[in-house]
This record gives structure tokens, sequence and C-alpha cells, in this order.
């Protein structure tokens, strides 16, 4: 009874209502209304690790997990089992549903790394042929079609017929008998075919009258002539439905035969889309998913910037106030945190977000707050929020909080002894103003023996008091922790921020004064409270502002951190960028560098060939070597300037000496070593030329050594004459025509100046295919035979362009 008085008092059923929300059928829907929750964490892990994987999964696929088609089939399959005749919508729904089911395990087949929902699908049966069967027989708009059996197209085929004959009829009728009918028309009436006949001509055509118009004025008669043809055509739709209800049997019994497969697929599509709705409302919220901690293993509680979903909802939707976030940091050792302040301050708003928090977790969401988020699993949430006064029972509020504690203690069981702590509770009670409703000094006391007897028999406990005795239990018990909501003094309101640490202190008497109350009266009202209650008050004074000190420097250091941090983005950007232009800007020069040497190449092979063509004279070569002086000019690099030179200190000259700090006089120039002498006052000294500069600060030049002058270099010849090497001599002697083109290609293709080709005498064929491949070839200039001495006309010369 606490498990469900608790979901209600937390708002539970709301968030499962904005829960089905993000549900893509009707079965899931219903099950995030009706929410279950875990009795185990094993449970809970494996809900977790679905909303986790489904989450990972709609962020690959571009349109999210589909769940088309899939129907709830529940009410269909139990009609099915007991004999009755599923409508042909229904068949067809389960057909979609197959369909459907068969797609969703398609796409988690296809996907990597989803072990969970890969395992949910894997004995998923879809029954394809059961599909196809039902889509066969019943058509889009759930009618059995003419395929679905021969005898129901043979019985249609004689529905047309007799449908034609009894149309064909009544318009013979209509043309006959124009004058009485009230329009021409054909219409039916009881599945009987009419005619409308103004009631004063009725005799005109005689029938049977099947209905009458409102004002009485028209009859719609069946011809006489037309009735045998109508009650044959009622007893062929007779057999049309019997036969229809007979194939719809047939398919039913099909699904009746594999009900428990198809309730099975019920399940994991409902599972799947529960799952979905999971990952799409936690990914709405901005959570992330929790951990589950053990603090006997020494971990914290961590829960920052946690939000209360149902505000963030209110929020988005209802243009609510924005949510201000808490921080819940709890150590292992702390089991009861007292929590103090103003009201309206959000004490109970803190309760409730940490009760729907830990629910959250244990269905499988993700919970609101910023990573990590741990928290542990807890058997039982139980919460006290609110008052529960009831006229009827003559309950005070008082009596209300108590009755509804006395149920958590006794959900909580006999669990160890009230000396000594549980040896593993596990459940998480929330108590709203715990001990109030009755006289202050009792209900304080009352409320120390509560919150000691929660310290050993609950795992962890937070309750919101207004009484200031129990802010001292933390410094008689290491299991007690305080907290407060902050209160601005300023603005008279609270901040909803969660102040760790320090507990709250009162503020009636400042908001009172504030308000406009007299000021002798709030004077004796802190005579009455005394001065002790006045230090205590100072002192919290103090540590508070002690703490928004700490947190505004905090968040200075964070901002000059977050500051440093966008500046070394920025300068990584940019010498990064400046890089990549130094890089792009060395290969383009690179390029350039190769484009003018391949142009002076062709610039120099034309002059080479150039001196080729004949013989070559004096002056031609001559012409040659000043073209390619000029070349040489014009893709050399140009020669850098030499750097001015400084000055060079004479006898008598001022300089400056930095390492002594002294200005002196040169007595004796530099000699080849660069040393020269100098005085300064009466000491004489000699120093080294790169030791002194002139006194405007210029560096004197260095002594450069002479260097024996270097031998002469003869220079090249003018007339460069072809000269044959083993290199340019191609043997082809032998060699089938064929297999010397290829050669010659090659050889042609990688020279740089002529060739001797030596091809024989023979029967003359190779000479010819050579000079033929020669004639054609782009590269050669001319040919011709060689000279007697290199082999006469056995041989021919090649000379290349």
């Amino acid at each position: 009874m606490i498990q469900s008085e608790t979901l209600e008092l937390l708002e539970w059923h709301r968030l499962c209502q904005h829960l089905a929300t993000f549900a893509a059928t009707k079965l899931g829907a219903t099950a995030a209304r009706h929410l279950k929750i875990p009795d185990s964490q094993t449970q809970s892990e494996q809900l977790l690790e679905q909303t986790k994987e489904v989450y990972q999964l709609e962020s690959r696929l571009t349109t999210g997990l589909s769940f088309e088609g899939i129907q709830d089939i529940g009410d269909s399959l139990e009609r099915a089992e007991r004999s009755g005749v599923l409508a042909g919508e229904e068949l067809l729904a389960i057909a979609t549903t197959l369909a459907g089911a068969r797609s969703l395990r398609r796409v988690i087949d296809n996907q990597e790394d989803l072990p969970i929902l890969t395992d949910l699908v894997a004995d998923l049966r879809t029954y394809p042929e059961l599909e196809q069967e039902i889509h066969r027989c019943i058509d889009e708009r759930g009618q059995v079609t003419d395929r679905a059996s021969q005898k129901l197209g043979e019985i249609r085929t004689d529905l047309r017929r007799l449908r034609s004959q009894i149309t064909q009829k009544l318009q013979n009728i209509l043309q006959a008998k124009s004058g009485a009918v009230q329009e021409q028309l054909i219409t039916q009436r009881s599945d009987r075919y009419v005619i409308p006949v103004k009631a004063p001509q009725k005799d005109a055509i005689p029938g049977i009258v099947h209905d009458t118009s409102t004002s009485g004025a028209t009859l719609y008669v069946e011809p006489n002539s037309v009735v045998p043809l109508g009650n044959q055509l009622r007893q062929i739709i007779r057999r049309e439905q019997a036969e229809e209800e007979a194939i719809r049997r047939v398919l039913t019994e099909q699904v009746a035969a594999v009900k428990p497969d198809l309730e099975r697929l019920l399940v994991i599509a409902t599972t799947l889309d529960l799952a979905t709705a999971r990952s799409r409302y936690s990914f709405w919220l901005g959570a992330n998913p929790p951990r589950f901690i053990q603090r006997e293993d020494k971990e914290i509680i961590t829960l920052r910037n946690l939000r209360h979903p149902l505000l963030v909802w209110q929020q988005q939707h209802e243009q609510g106030q924005p949510v201000v976030p808490v921080d819940l940091l709890i150590n292992p050792l702390i089991r009861v945190v007292t929590i103090t302040g103003p009201n309206t301050g959000g004490k109970t708003v803190t309760l409730k977000t940490l009760g729907l928090a830990a629910l959250m977790a244990k269905v499988g969401l993700f919970v609101p707050a910023r990573e990590p988020v741990e928290i542990p699993w807890f058997d039982k949430v139980l919460a006290d929020i609110g008052d529960e006064q009831s006229l009827q029972q003559s309950l005070s509020t008082f009596s209300g909080h108590i009755r509804r504690i006395s149920r958590i203690l006794e959900a909580l069981g006999d669990e160890g002894d009230s000396n000594g702590p549980c040896p593993m509770p596990n459940s998480l009670v929330l108590l709203d103003e715990v001990g109030a409703g009755t006289d202050p000094v009792e209900g304080s006391a009352l409320a120390i023996a509560l919150l000691q007897y929660l310290a050993n028999h609950a795992q962890l406990t937070i309750a919101t008091t207004h009484f200031g005795e129990l802010k001292a239990l933390k410094y008689e018990d290491e299991r007690f922790e305080n907290a407060s909501v902050e209160f601005d003094e300023s603005t008279l309101s609270p901040t909803y921020r969660l102040l760790w640490g320090i507990p709250g202190r009162s503020n009636a008497l400042t908001i009172a004064l504030r308000l406009g109350l007299k000021p002798e009266v709030v004077e004796e009202a802190k005579t009455q409270v005394g001065e002790a209650t006045d230090e205590v008050n100072q002192v919290i004074a103090g540590l508070e502002a002690q703490r928004r000190r700490q947190e505004t420097k905090a968040a200075e250091a964070q901002s000059l951190l977050q500051q440093a941090e966008r500046l070394y983005k920025e300068v990584s950007a940019k010498a990064a960028s400046l890089e990549e232009r130094e890089s792009s800007l060395r290969a383009s020069q690179e390029i350039a560098v190769q484009q003018a040497i391949a142009q002076a190449k062709g610039e120099i092979a034309q002059v080479i060939r150039r001196l080729q063509k004949g013989t070559p004279t004096a002056q031609e070569a001559q012409q040659a070597t000043n073209a390619l002086n000029q070349i040489g000019q014009q893709y050399q690099p140009a020669t850098p300037a030499k750097p001015k030179a400084g000055f060079m200190p004479k006898v008598g000259d001022r300089v400056r000496i930095p390492k002594l700090g002294q200005i002196a006089d040169v007595i004796t120039a530099p000699d080849q070593d660069g040393e020269l002498s100098v005085r300064f006052g009466l000491m004489k000294m000699t120093v080294k030329l790169q030791d002194v500069e002139s006194l405007d600060g210029q560096k004197p030049e260095p002594v450069i050594k002479a260097k024996p002058a270097p031998a002469a270099v003869t220079p090249p010849p003018q007339n460069v004459p072809e000269i044959r090497t083993s290199k340019n001599t191609i043997d082809l002697r032998g060699k089938r025509v064929a297999d010397a083109e290829y050669i010659l290609d090659k050889a042609i293709s990688e020279a740089t100046g002529p060739l001797w080709i030596i091809h024989g005498y023979g029967t003359g064929k190779l000479r010819q295919g050579v000079h033929a491949f020669l004639q054609q070839h782009p590269r050669v200039n001319n040919y011709e035979p060689a000279e007697q001495a290199d082999g006469g006309s056995g041989v021919t010369v090649v000379h290349i362009k």
C-alpha cells in the first residue's frame, strides 16, 4: 500500500503519461502508462541496456526505428483461439503486424554491437507464408478477394452477370415509363434494386414498394418483372457470404494454430517499443545513463545538475518557469540528510526529484543529470510528502504523517535491531517536514528518534525540517549530514539552490522586518529568541558568506580556464592554418620550379637539335652558347644581394667594447686574423674585431682571408660533334619487324640525341620495316644511312626532334 502511495505522492503516473507520448504503438503506450517497476537490480540493468542499445541504434539510423504496421491484435488472437471467425480487417491487421515485426528484426540483425536487442528478436517468428496467404485472400480494404477460392470467383461472376441483367431491365423500364418515374435513377432498398416512381403514377409500373420518401411523393418500387431476378440475386449473395466466411474461417484457424508465437511477437514488439520510448524520452530530457553503485564499496552518490523531469515538461510544454537543478553528492557513510530552510525554497522539490530519479533508473530510463550519474539500486522508494488530512476520519496533519510513517516503517521490516545498523539496508526514505504539526518540543524529539531509527534501517533518508535541534545530529553521528536551501535576503526570495554542509538559519525575523513589521516588535522577538540562537545564526550567515565567496572564486577560475582553453584552441587553429598555408606554398613553389626546369630542358633540347642538324659551325656554336647562357640567367635563382657592409675601424676611431662597457681609441688597424689594438685610459689591449662596435651600434664587417686563385677551367669546345656510344646504338639484327618496332619505340621515347640502328643487309625486309616505322614516328626528325666507317647502309642514323 505504501508503495502505491509513494508513487502517487511523487506523481509517477504523470511521468508515465509523458513517457507514453513517445511510444509508437498502442501497445507501447499502454505499457508505458502502466509501467512496472522491476523487483531486482538485474532486471533494471537489462532494461537500461535495452535503452542504451536503442539509443545507439537510432543515432545510426536516418529515420529512427519504425514500428509501422504493428497493431494490437491481442483480442483477435483470443477470439481465434475460441473458434471465432475473424473479420477481414482483423486478419489484415495480423498480416501487417507480421510484416512490421519482420522489418524490425531485419533492422536489428543488420546492425553490430547490439547483443541485448539481437537476443530479444532471436526467437521472433513472423510466419511470412501466413502473411502472404492473408494478403492473397484479403485486400487492403479488408474484403475477401475473388482469387481467394475458385468457388468464390464463380459466385461473383454470377453476381456480376445477374446485376447486369437487373440493371438492364430497370433501364428499359425507366426509358419506357419515363413519365411515371421521379428521376432516371436506379437505387437499392434492403438489398433490392428499385426505381423512384411518382406516387400518383404507381399503377403505371406494377411492383413491390420497398420504401417511401419523407414527403410521400416518391415510391421506391421493385418492378414485378425484376422480382424473380432479385430473389435469385439474394440467394447468390447468401452463397457469397457463406464462401467468404469459410475462407476467413480457414485463415482464422491458421492464426489460432500459431497463437503462442504471435503472442510472443506482441510481447517482443511491445518491449522494443517501450525501450524506444524510454530512449526517445531520455534524449528529449537531455538525460544520461545511470550506473548502479554499491555504497558498501565506498562509492559516492553523484547526481550533478539533477532536474525534476515533470518541471522540465512543464517548462517545455506549459510555459513554466526555468528548472533550477540541484547537486546531490552523498558520501558512502552518510545515511541521513536533513534539509533545512524557508518555506517554498525547494526542499520538497528536491525530495521528489531524488525519488523520481531513483525510480527512473530502476525502470531503465536515463536520469536528467550531468554525467556521471551514479546512484544505488534501492529495493524500495518510500515517501511521506505533503499533508494527509481527513475530515471523515478526524485526522489532523500530524496524525496523517504518523500513520504514513508507520506504514513506511512496516515496509522496511524488522531487519536488524534498533541498537545497531542493519547489515544490508537498501531502501530510500523521503520525509517532508518530519515531526511537524504538533508541539515543537515533542515533535523535535520524535523527529530525532525517527531519523536515528532510519539511519539503522534504511540505505538513505532525506528529511526536510524546521527544527533547529536536528541540525546538531551531524556533530553527534557521522552518518548524518546537513543541507539547506539558499535564501536571498536582498530580494526576500529563495534561489532554489541546495547548499551542502551548512544548516539553514531562521529568516523569519528578517523577513518580518523587511515586510514592514514595527522594529520594536522585531527587537523584542530577538530578545525572546535569545543570544545563543542569534550567535548561531550569525555563524551560519558567516559560513554562507564564505561559501558564496568560494563559489564566486571557483566560477572566476572556471571562466579563466574556459578562456584559456578557448585561446589555446584559437592559437592551435591558427598554427595549423599557417602550417597548412606554408605547406601549400611550398608545394606550389616546387611545382613552379619543376615547370621551369621542364621548360628550360625543352629550350635546351631545341638548341641541341639545331646544332645536330648538319655540321655545326663556330658561329652557330657561339650562338648556341649564348642561348644557353640566357636560359641559365632566366631560370637560375637570382644571386642574393650581399648584405650591407658594416664599418671597418681605422686608426684614431673611437669604438665601444660592449663586454667591458668601455669606449676606446683604435691604435692599430685590424690584421688578417681580425685583431686590433685599442686604448682606454692608461690601458692598452688587443681585442677581436667582433668584440667591438661603432658608437652608433654598427657591427664591423668580418675580415676575409685571401684564398688562392682557382685553376683555370678549360672552356668547352664550341662545336659539339655527334658521338656514337653503346647507349645510343641499337642492334636489331635477327629480330622480326614487329619486335623491332617495339624496341625502336621504347628507345626513341627515351632518347635525347641521335640513335644508331644496326639492321644489317640481309634480304632488306628488316631495313624496309625500320624505315617505314621511322617515317611515321612523331619524334623522328629525319634519318639517314650511317658513315661508311660506322656500317654504311647496314646502319641507319636517326635524329630526334
